[in-house]
Parts: C-alpha cells; structure tokens; sequence
C-alpha cells in the first residue's frame, strides 16, 4: 500500500537530452505521477538550456506538471518556469527570491540538519535531502540516513524531497518515512522511460 500522495515523484531530467527525449518525456508525465519535473543540464550553453526549457514548460503545462529550472533563477524567470532549485554552491536564496518572488524555491540540503534549519528560516518552499544511495547521474559526497526523513518531517511542515539513488527496487523502503516526493533520474531514464516509470505504481 502506498503511504503517499499519488503524484509522488519529482522527476529529474536526464543528463543529456535527445529527440527521442520529448516523446519519452510525454508518456513519463501522462502516468499522473510527476508532481515537478527540474531541468538539470550542467554542460548545455545557456541558449541551448532555453530553448529546450520553453519545449518542455509545454510539455509540463499539457499535463499540469510543475517545472524548477536547476541552479538558475535568471534563467527560470526568464521562460517563465514555476521555479528554481538551488544547490549549497549556487546563488543564495535571499538574492535568488528577489529574482523569483512568489515563485518556487528548493534547497539542497544534503544530509545536514544545519542546512535544513536554514533552509527554512531563509524561506524556502521545499527541501531536499539525500543521497540516500549511490547515483549514475552525479557523483555523491553526502549519504542520508532514513531517519533525517523523519526528522525533518517532525522540524518542518516544508515539503521533503528525498534524492539520490532512487530506484523501483530501493523507493519502497524510503516510502515508509512518509517523504513528500521522491526525486528521481537515472532510475526512469537510463532504460526504456514508458516501461520503468510504471515500475513505480
């Protein structure tokens, strides 16, 4: 039995975006599980980031998906995405919620409940905490424990978006703690997105 929301996951793009990925992206979302989907492209020019940001804020509209531009406030406002996600090394929020305003901010906060405290007093809008396991999609210098889950959900009424490793086999367990999303990449998109995404109803 599932012990959260039906549009659970917060999906993260794949490191590389090709033709097929719009198409893949189409049938990901049509599966009423995405709540948000974050745009994370580290090597792609700024250019190529907001052309493929105003294809895929359509997509996400169509099925009434939220999207969160990583590292980029400017960029987020720009083509008018629903929000930001910030890493430690990024821009603070202070500056970056002058940029955004109303709009959707989250904040890694690894496995620390030092960030967390700050997280929310600067006023974020959800936190994300992990990893929780090992990842192909980036390399992992924080490992979490379940229990800052529970943790967290005692400290904030902020959403908890847990990262990290996620996969059909682990994402049971890490339910049990009761997160608000799961944030997943590599566990969607590294095989054959329309068969692995209904590996998580």
């Amino acid at each position: 039995m599932r012990v959260i929301k039906k549009r659970f996951i917060y999906l993260i793009s794949p490191n590389k975006i090709d033709k097929k990925f719009y198409k893949d992206l189409k049938v990901v979302l049509s599966s009423n599980l995405v709540s948000f989907f974050q745009l994370r492209l580290k090597k792609y020019s700024l250019k190529d980031k907001k052309k493929i940001g105003i294809k895929i804020k359509k997509i996400c509209k169509k099925y009434k998906v939220r999207l969160v531009i990583n590292d980029d406030p400017n960029l987020a406002k720009e083509i008018s995405a629903d929000g930001c996600h910030l890493g430690q090394d990024d821009m603070n929020i202070q500056r970056a919620r002058k940029i955004l305003r109303k709009k959707i901010i989250g904040i890694t906060c690894h496995n620390s409940k030092k960030l967390i405290r700050q997280a929310v007093k600067d006023g974020a809008n959800y936190i994300a905490i992990g990893a929780f396991f090992k990842s192909k999609t980036k390399k992992v210098n924080y490992i979490a424990k379940p229990s800052l889950i529970s943790w967290a959900k005692r400290y904030t009424k902020l959403p908890i978006v847990i990262i990290g490793g996620i996969t059909k086999k682990n994402f049971k367990n890490l339910m049990l703690h009761k997160p608000n999303f799961l944030a997943i990449s590599g566990g969607i998109w590294d095989k054959k997105p329309s068969k692995t995404i209904k590996e998580f109803l």
